[in-house]
Protein backbone atom coordinates (compact mmCIF):
# COMPACT_ATOMS: atom_id res chain seq x y z
CA UNK A 1 0.00 0.00 0.00
CA UNK A 2 1.72 3.23 -1.22
CA UNK A 3 1.57 6.23 1.30
CA UNK A 4 0.48 9.15 -0.43
CA UNK A 5 3.52 11.19 1.73
CA UNK A 6 5.79 9.94 -0.59
CA UNK A 7 4.54 13.43 -2.36
CA UNK A 8 6.32 15.20 0.25
CA UNK A 9 9.05 17.28 -1.00
CA UNK A 10 12.33 14.90 -0.87
CA UNK A 11 10.74 11.97 0.12
CA UNK A 12 12.39 8.70 -1.41
CA UNK A 13 11.05 5.58 -1.35
CA UNK A 14 11.83 2.74 1.05
CA UNK A 15 12.56 -0.76 -0.63
CA UNK A 16 12.42 -4.09 0.60
CA UNK A 17 9.94 -5.07 3.21
CA UNK A 18 9.34 -1.60 3.92
CA UNK A 19 8.49 -0.39 0.27
CA UNK A 20 5.18 1.88 0.24
CA UNK A 21 6.74 4.71 3.09
CA UNK A 22 9.93 6.60 2.38
CA UNK A 23 13.26 6.00 3.52
CA UNK A 24 14.13 9.79 4.19
CA UNK A 25 13.21 13.03 2.90
CA UNK A 26 16.03 14.39 1.95
CA UNK A 27 18.31 14.65 5.11
CA UNK A 28 18.64 11.45 7.25
CA UNK A 29 20.74 13.39 10.13
CA UNK A 30 18.16 16.11 10.49
CA UNK A 31 15.49 13.79 10.35
CA UNK A 32 17.48 11.65 13.43
CA UNK A 33 17.81 14.64 15.26
CA UNK A 34 14.05 15.74 15.09
CA UNK A 35 13.40 12.60 16.66
CA UNK A 36 15.56 12.45 19.29
CA UNK A 37 13.82 15.89 19.99
CA UNK A 38 10.96 14.90 20.53
CA UNK A 39 9.97 17.03 17.00
CA UNK A 40 8.00 15.20 13.72
CA UNK A 41 6.89 11.98 13.41
CA UNK A 42 6.89 9.21 11.40
CA UNK A 43 4.59 7.55 8.44
CA UNK A 44 4.27 3.73 8.98
CA UNK A 45 1.48 3.54 7.10
CA UNK A 46 2.90 0.13 5.73
CA UNK A 47 2.24 -1.40 8.68
CA UNK A 48 -0.57 -4.11 9.37
CA UNK A 49 -3.30 -3.25 11.41
CA UNK A 50 -5.25 -5.78 13.14
CA UNK A 51 -8.33 -5.24 15.87
CA UNK A 52 -9.68 -8.24 17.87
CA UNK A 53 -13.13 -7.24 19.47
CA UNK A 54 -15.82 -9.16 21.41
CA UNK A 55 -16.10 -9.65 25.56
CA UNK A 56 -13.66 -12.46 24.97
CA UNK A 57 -10.84 -11.20 24.00
CA UNK A 58 -8.52 -10.23 26.63
CA UNK A 59 -9.21 -13.91 28.10
CA UNK A 60 -8.86 -15.67 24.21
CA UNK A 61 -5.83 -13.59 23.14
CA UNK A 62 -3.79 -14.10 26.54
CA UNK A 63 -4.04 -18.49 25.99
CA UNK A 64 -2.60 -17.44 22.52
CA UNK A 65 0.18 -14.80 23.01
CA UNK A 66 3.19 -14.68 25.20
CA UNK A 67 2.36 -11.41 27.15
CA UNK A 68 0.09 -11.62 29.98
CA UNK A 69 -3.03 -9.42 28.77
CA UNK A 70 -5.97 -10.91 30.77
CA UNK A 71 -6.34 -7.99 32.66
CA UNK A 72 -4.09 -5.43 30.49
CA UNK A 73 -5.99 -2.24 31.07
CA UNK A 74 -7.85 0.44 28.37
CA UNK A 75 -4.79 2.43 27.36
CA UNK A 76 -1.84 0.08 29.09
CA UNK A 77 0.48 -0.43 25.95
CA UNK A 78 2.40 -3.63 25.28
CA UNK A 79 3.82 -5.94 23.06
CA UNK A 80 3.79 -10.25 22.69
CA UNK A 81 4.77 -13.13 20.65
CA UNK A 82 3.82 -15.33 18.96
CA UNK A 83 5.69 -18.97 19.08
CA UNK A 84 5.65 -22.04 16.67
CA UNK A 85 4.99 -25.30 18.89
CA UNK A 86 9.41 -25.24 18.94
CA UNK A 87 8.79 -21.79 20.46
CA UNK A 88 10.41 -20.37 17.44
CA UNK A 89 9.30 -16.61 17.20
CA UNK A 90 6.52 -16.64 14.35
CA UNK A 91 4.73 -12.86 14.95
CA UNK A 92 5.25 -9.91 16.59
CA UNK A 93 2.30 -7.51 17.76
CA UNK A 94 2.33 -4.00 19.24
CA UNK A 95 -0.89 -4.21 21.44
CA UNK A 96 -3.20 -1.52 23.43
CA UNK A 97 -6.48 -1.91 24.45
CA UNK A 98 -9.11 0.93 23.70
CA UNK A 99 -12.09 -0.91 26.18
CA UNK A 100 -13.97 -2.73 23.76
CA UNK A 101 -11.09 -3.68 20.89
CA UNK A 102 -7.69 -4.96 20.81
CA UNK A 103 -5.51 -2.57 18.19
CA UNK A 104 -2.12 -4.05 16.93
CA UNK A 105 -0.18 -3.36 14.69
CA UNK A 106 2.74 -5.92 12.87
CA UNK A 107 5.58 -6.40 10.26
CA UNK A 108 3.92 -5.21 6.52
CA UNK A 109 2.71 -8.58 4.91
CA UNK A 110 2.36 -10.54 8.12
CA UNK A 111 -1.23 -9.48 8.80
CA UNK A 112 -2.82 -12.28 6.88
CA UNK A 113 -0.82 -15.16 8.02
CA UNK A 114 -1.45 -13.68 11.31
CA UNK A 115 -5.64 -13.59 10.94
CA UNK A 116 -5.47 -17.04 9.58
CA UNK A 117 -4.35 -18.59 12.77
CA UNK A 118 -6.03 -16.36 15.19
CA UNK A 119 -9.05 -17.18 13.28
CA UNK A 120 -8.29 -21.19 13.28
CA UNK A 121 -7.85 -20.64 16.97
CA UNK A 122 -11.38 -19.14 17.77
CA UNK A 123 -13.44 -22.00 18.54
CA UNK A 124 -16.82 -20.77 20.60
CA UNK A 125 -14.99 -17.92 21.88
CA UNK A 126 -16.69 -14.14 21.55
CA UNK A 127 -14.43 -12.32 19.48
CA UNK A 128 -14.12 -10.93 16.33
CA UNK A 129 -10.65 -10.93 14.61
CA UNK A 130 -10.63 -8.03 11.76
CA UNK A 131 -7.86 -6.74 8.74
CA UNK A 132 -8.44 -2.69 9.44
CA UNK A 133 -5.12 -2.23 7.23
CA UNK A 134 -6.86 -0.32 4.34
CA UNK A 135 -8.55 2.16 6.62
CA UNK A 136 -6.18 2.66 9.33
CA UNK A 137 -2.55 4.36 9.02
CA UNK A 138 0.00 3.57 12.02
CA UNK A 139 2.00 7.30 12.47
CA UNK A 140 4.69 7.37 14.97
CA UNK A 141 5.41 10.44 17.41
CA UNK A 142 9.01 10.31 19.24
CA UNK A 143 9.29 10.38 22.96
CA UNK A 144 8.73 13.90 24.31
CA UNK A 145 6.20 15.17 20.97
CA UNK A 146 3.97 17.66 21.92
CA UNK A 147 1.85 16.95 18.89
CA UNK A 148 -1.82 17.20 19.23
CA UNK A 149 -3.30 14.01 18.76
CA UNK A 150 -6.61 13.65 16.94
CA UNK A 151 -10.05 13.34 19.39
CA UNK A 152 -10.96 9.81 18.80
CA UNK A 153 -7.65 8.20 17.65
CA UNK A 154 -6.51 5.31 19.27
CA UNK A 155 -2.63 5.80 20.66
CA UNK A 156 -0.56 3.54 22.17
CA UNK A 157 1.91 4.89 24.66
CA UNK A 158 5.32 3.82 25.44
CA UNK A 159 8.84 5.21 26.44
CA UNK A 160 10.39 5.44 23.18
CA UNK A 161 7.08 7.47 21.62
CA UNK A 162 3.33 7.02 20.67
CA UNK A 163 1.95 5.11 17.72
CA UNK A 164 -1.28 6.85 16.46
CA UNK A 165 -4.00 4.27 14.96
CA UNK A 166 -5.01 6.73 12.46
CA UNK A 167 -8.02 6.86 9.74
CA UNK A 168 -6.17 6.29 6.56
CA UNK A 169 -7.95 9.15 5.16
CA UNK A 170 -6.83 11.56 7.86
CA UNK A 171 -3.35 10.70 6.67
CA UNK A 172 -2.14 13.84 4.50
CA UNK A 173 -4.01 16.42 6.65
CA UNK A 174 -2.76 15.23 10.00
CA UNK A 175 1.07 15.08 8.41
CA UNK A 176 0.67 18.73 7.43
CA UNK A 177 -0.25 19.59 10.75
CA UNK A 178 2.54 17.43 12.89
CA UNK A 179 5.76 17.81 10.69
CA UNK A 180 8.39 17.69 9.85
CA UNK A 181 7.93 14.20 8.50
CA UNK A 182 10.93 12.14 9.29
CA UNK A 183 11.97 8.80 7.33
CA UNK A 184 12.39 5.35 8.15
CA UNK A 185 15.48 5.21 8.02
CA UNK A 186 15.81 7.75 10.96
CA UNK A 187 13.19 5.56 13.02
CA UNK A 188 15.16 2.23 12.22
CA UNK A 189 18.59 4.50 13.30
CA UNK A 190 16.59 5.24 16.91
CA UNK A 191 15.23 1.15 17.09
CA UNK A 192 19.17 -0.12 16.56
CA UNK A 193 20.22 2.80 19.11
CA UNK A 194 17.34 1.55 21.80
CA UNK A 195 18.31 -2.26 21.16
CA UNK A 196 15.19 -3.02 19.88
CA UNK A 197 14.61 -6.40 17.68
CA UNK A 198 12.10 -6.76 15.15
CA UNK A 199 10.80 -9.32 13.50
CA UNK A 200 12.55 -10.66 9.86
CA UNK A 201 15.32 -8.50 10.79
CA UNK A 202 16.80 -9.39 13.98
CA UNK A 203 14.74 -13.11 13.72
CA UNK A 204 14.73 -15.81 11.19
CA UNK A 205 13.09 -19.32 11.18
CA UNK A 206 15.00 -20.77 14.09
CA UNK A 207 14.82 -17.39 16.73
CA UNK A 208 13.67 -18.06 20.00
CA UNK A 209 12.94 -14.73 22.35
CA UNK A 210 15.72 -15.58 24.93
CA UNK A 211 18.02 -14.46 22.18
CA UNK A 212 16.29 -11.03 21.31
CA UNK A 213 15.91 -10.00 25.15
CA UNK A 214 12.38 -10.01 24.74
CA UNK A 215 11.86 -11.65 27.62
CA UNK A 216 9.93 -9.49 29.93
CA UNK A 217 9.21 -6.97 27.39
CA UNK A 218 7.07 -9.31 25.10
CA UNK A 219 7.31 -12.65 26.83
CA UNK A 220 5.76 -12.80 30.60
CA UNK A 221 7.46 -16.11 32.32
CA UNK A 222 3.96 -15.70 35.20
CA UNK A 223 1.17 -16.70 33.01
CA UNK A 224 -0.61 -19.80 31.80
CA UNK A 225 -0.45 -22.16 28.79
CA UNK A 226 0.22 -20.78 25.11
CA UNK A 227 1.99 -22.62 22.61
CA UNK A 228 5.70 -22.90 22.95
CA UNK A 229 5.73 -22.53 26.31
CA UNK A 230 7.47 -25.10 26.88
CA UNK A 231 10.92 -24.10 25.52
CA UNK A 232 10.96 -20.81 26.93
CA UNK A 233 10.61 -22.47 30.22
CA UNK A 234 13.45 -24.72 29.49
CA UNK A 235 15.72 -22.33 28.39
CA UNK A 236 14.89 -20.24 31.34
CA UNK A 237 15.05 -22.56 33.99
CA UNK A 238 17.70 -25.07 32.49
CA UNK A 239 19.71 -23.52 29.86
CA UNK A 240 20.91 -20.40 27.92
CA UNK A 241 19.87 -19.62 24.21
CA UNK A 242 22.59 -20.83 21.68
CA UNK A 243 23.12 -17.17 20.28
CA UNK A 244 22.51 -13.79 22.17
CA UNK A 245 21.79 -10.08 20.29
CA UNK A 246 24.88 -7.71 20.50
CA UNK A 247 25.19 -3.48 19.87
CA UNK A 248 27.97 -2.94 17.69
CA UNK A 249 30.45 -0.32 16.90
CA UNK A 250 31.46 -0.51 13.25
CA UNK A 251 34.53 1.23 11.90
CA UNK A 252 33.61 4.52 10.66
CA UNK A 253 36.89 4.23 7.93
CA UNK A 254 34.47 2.18 5.86
CA UNK A 255 32.58 4.30 2.91
CA UNK A 256 29.80 1.69 2.82
CA UNK A 257 28.07 -0.07 6.06
CA UNK A 258 27.88 -4.48 6.14
CA UNK A 259 24.78 -5.87 4.78
CA UNK A 260 22.44 -7.91 7.21
CA UNK A 261 23.64 -11.06 6.96
CA UNK A 262 27.27 -10.37 6.68
CA UNK A 263 29.20 -12.77 8.51
CA UNK A 264 31.03 -11.73 11.33
CA UNK A 265 34.23 -13.41 12.68
CA UNK A 266 36.92 -13.13 15.37
CA UNK A 267 39.35 -10.48 14.01
CA UNK A 268 42.32 -12.72 15.81
CA UNK A 269 41.53 -15.93 13.59
CA UNK A 270 41.82 -13.45 10.20
CA UNK A 271 39.27 -13.78 7.29
CA UNK A 272 39.36 -17.19 6.79
CA UNK A 273 38.21 -18.07 10.63
CA UNK A 274 34.37 -19.54 11.59
CA UNK A 275 32.07 -17.65 11.17
CA UNK A 276 30.61 -16.82 14.77
CA UNK A 277 27.03 -14.70 14.00
CA UNK A 278 25.76 -12.30 11.65
CA UNK A 279 24.66 -8.58 10.73
CA UNK A 280 21.08 -8.52 11.35
CA UNK A 281 20.42 -4.47 11.21
CA UNK A 282 22.74 -1.71 10.34
CA UNK A 283 22.21 1.69 10.19
CA UNK A 284 24.28 5.46 10.67
CA UNK A 285 23.36 6.97 13.63
CA UNK A 286 24.10 10.63 13.83
CA UNK A 287 25.76 10.85 17.13
CA UNK A 288 27.34 7.17 17.00
CA UNK A 289 28.42 6.63 13.22
CA UNK A 290 27.98 3.78 11.81
CA UNK A 291 26.49 1.13 14.21
CA UNK A 292 24.24 -2.09 13.92
CA UNK A 293 22.70 -4.88 15.92
CA UNK A 294 23.58 -8.69 15.55
CA UNK A 295 23.27 -12.44 16.78
CA UNK A 296 26.21 -13.97 17.80
CA UNK A 297 27.24 -17.06 19.40
CA UNK A 298 26.27 -17.15 23.16
CA UNK A 299 30.28 -18.24 23.88
CA UNK A 300 31.43 -15.10 22.00
CA UNK A 301 34.07 -13.23 24.82
CA UNK A 302 32.22 -9.78 25.35
CA UNK A 303 35.88 -8.01 25.00
CA UNK A 304 36.45 -10.15 21.34
CA UNK A 305 37.86 -7.91 18.58
CA UNK A 306 35.10 -8.90 16.02
CA UNK A 307 35.22 -7.93 12.14
CA UNK A 308 31.66 -8.00 10.07
CA UNK A 309 32.96 -8.90 6.55
CA UNK A 310 35.94 -6.45 6.05
CA UNK A 311 34.57 -4.19 8.59
CA UNK A 312 36.06 -4.18 12.86
CA UNK A 313 32.77 -4.17 15.48
CA UNK A 314 33.16 -4.02 18.86
CA UNK A 315 30.47 -5.38 20.87
CA UNK A 316 28.43 -3.93 23.42
CA UNK A 317 26.27 -6.51 25.80
CA UNK A 318 22.57 -6.51 25.07
CA UNK A 319 21.75 -10.24 26.04
CA UNK A 320 23.98 -11.57 28.75
CA UNK A 321 26.16 -14.68 27.91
Amino acid sequence: MKSPLLTLPGAVPAEGVDEGVAAHYGDLFREQRALAEGTGFVDLSHRGVVTVSGEDRLSWLHLLLTQHVSDLPAGEATEALILSAHGHVEHALYLVDDGTTVWAHVEPGTQDALIAYLESMKFFYRVEVADRTADFAVVHLPAGSIAEVPEGVVVRETAYGRDLFLPRADLESYAAKAGPAAGLLAHEALRVEQHRPRLGFETDHRTIPHELGWIGSAVHLQKGCYRGQETVARVQNLGKPPRRLVFLHLDGSEVHLPAPGTEIRLADEGPDGRKIGFITTSVRHHELGPVALALVKRNVPVDARLVAGETAAAQEVVVEP
